[in-house]
């Protein structure tokens, strides 16, 4: 075992005693992101190359700050993103929600289907439908300045086709000159209610952004809502919406999506862990 490895297992250990939920891959994440290899490549640091910088890094891990604020990156299907404080980290979760709508883009077979994502926070949604639906057309909204900061970064750096647009505004009302036009909206809006405070992870309540975890209302789905309405608003007839929420949501979300507002083929959908995690819809046609 090299030196570096060696350091792998000494934070391994203490990440674990400080409660991390994957110790070691947070350790040999801030070990890469350190010595500028990927994980893979850890044993091909000599020992000589070693940056003690590593342990300045899983002290902050320790305390409880987000591995992805750490690093600077996040990894979100095929994307290393751009991001940090004040914009929501992308979860695996969502993952699974973009690769509905992929398929869905494919088997609507339109030829450049133009797709709306409300509460792009660091843009994983909007860029990743840009790279895996190369003849998509992507309008992303945030209405937080520091969230919109990284999205832009992003955008500018992994959009090389230019299929993402970005705009700095409240999803509730913009794109109002789309209107009637979109396949596709999607979302991964704040959902949790304030009663649940205590129960979100530290690492989560300290550092996400409040705007992008606080919902609204008492079940915390005022901005679902909000969604199901400007979704109603922007989609064609036949167009198709997908939000996420909590695995406890699935029902509340499901019926905001009403028959009598023009809903059809309303479903929860499960996430890699079987649980209800997203709800999707077709706005019916005349």
């Amino acid at each position: 075992m090299n030196l570096l490895l060696d350091e792998v297992a000494r934070a391994t250990a203490r990440l674990a005693d400080a409660g991390a939920a994957s110790p070691r891959a947070d350790a040999e994440e801030l070990a890469a992101a350190v010595h500028g290899v990927s994980r893979s490549e850890l044993h091909k640091v000599p020992d000589a190359a070693f940056d003690a910088l590593f342990w300045e890094y899983v002290a902050r891990r320790e305390a409880g700050e987000p591995l992805q604020h750490i690093t600077g990156r996040a990894f979100f299907r095929y994307l290393e993103l751009k991001v940090g404080p004040g914009v929501f980290v992308p979860r695996p979760e969502t993952e699974v929600m973009v690769g509905w709508a992929l398929e869905t883009l494919r088997d609507m077979d339109v030829r450049d289907p133009l797709v709306v994502d409300l509460g792009t926070g660091s843009a994983a949604i909007a860029l990743s439908i840009a790279l895996e639906a190369p003849r998509a057309r992507v309008h992303a909204v945030e209405k937080d300045p520091t969230a919109f900061v990284h999205a832009t970064r992003n955008v500018e750096e992994l959009d090389e086709r230019g299929r993402v647009r970005l705009h700095l505004d409240d999803f509730g009302t913009a794109l109002g000159e789309l209107d009637g036009t979109v396949d596709l909206v999607i979302s991964n809006p704040p959902y949790i209610p304030m009663s649940e405070w205590e129960y979100v992870p530290r690492d989560v309540r300290d550092h996400d952004p409040a705007d992008a975890l606080w919902g609204g209302g008492d079940d915390g789905l005022d901005a679902i809502r909000a969604v199901e309405r400007t979704a109603r608003r922007l989609l064609r007839p036949g167009g198709y919406a997908a939000v996420e929420h909590s695995d406890l949501q699935g029902n509340g979300v499901y019926w905001i999506f009403a028959e009598e507002n023009g809903w059809r083929d309303v479903r929860n959908r499960r996430d890699l862990t079987n649980r209800d995690r997203f709800v999707t819809a077709r706005l019916s046609v005349p």
